[in-house]
């Protein structure tokens, strides 16, 4: 399975990646760690070139990670989606028709219920799960939240990625350029 017939979403870091990402087939992709200043610009960047870019809204720089900073995001810069650990920036990308993505970091089992009851109140529509080298932890997500699941962190190698899709993920999120070239094709 794939999200959208990728099957990764590149992350991107830094402006280089983003160059590389606007001239690569991949229509999908990630920011991780702006500053507030340049997200209109990357953005209708993102638009010239038909990208779709999700916006991790807990590592905007200079951007409170709550509620109101969420609402900015979804009415002045309008991304494709918005990812976020936090219940209500979620809910708040579902109240302004933005695509929601919950991220949860799955450690143990504590943390997996801790996640699933989150999930069951924000009703995101995707669910990242990290770290993704874990296929117990994917299938189990997608069984008991019914959501499509993306996985990111730590992943480094085509074999860790194979098994996380062959457990059930969509999609890897990723800044490995290796792993970019290796799935483009």
């Amino acid at each position: 399975m794939s999200f959208q017939g990728q099957n990764i979403i590149p992350a991107i870091t830094n402006m280089k990646d983003y160059e590389k990402m606007l001239n690569s087939p991949y229509e999908y992709g990630v920011f991780l760690d702006l500053h507030i200043s340049t997200l209109k610009n990357v953005f209708a960047l993102a638009k010239k070139h038909n990208k779709k870019m999700f916006l991790h809204a807990d590592l905007v720089q200079g951007l409170k990670n709550d509620e109101y900073g969420a609402e900015f995001l979804c009415q002045q810069i309008k991304p494709y989606g918005l990812i976020s650990t936090r219940g209500s920036a979620i809910i708040k990308a579902k109240q302004n028709g933005i695509v929601a993505i919950q991220r949860a970091f799955i450690i143990d089992s504590n943390a997996m219920k801790r996640s699933i009851s989150l999930m069951d109140k924000t009703k995101p529509d995707y669910i990242e799960i990290l770290p993704g080298l874990i296929p117990k932890i994917i299938k189990q997500v997608k069984e008991e939240t019914g959501k499509e699941v993306f996985v990111g962190g730590l992943i480094e190698t085509v074999e860790e990625a194979n098994q996380a899709l062959e457990a059930g993920a969509s999609a890897i999120t990723t800044s490995n350029i290796d792993l970019w070239d290796y799935y483009k094709g």
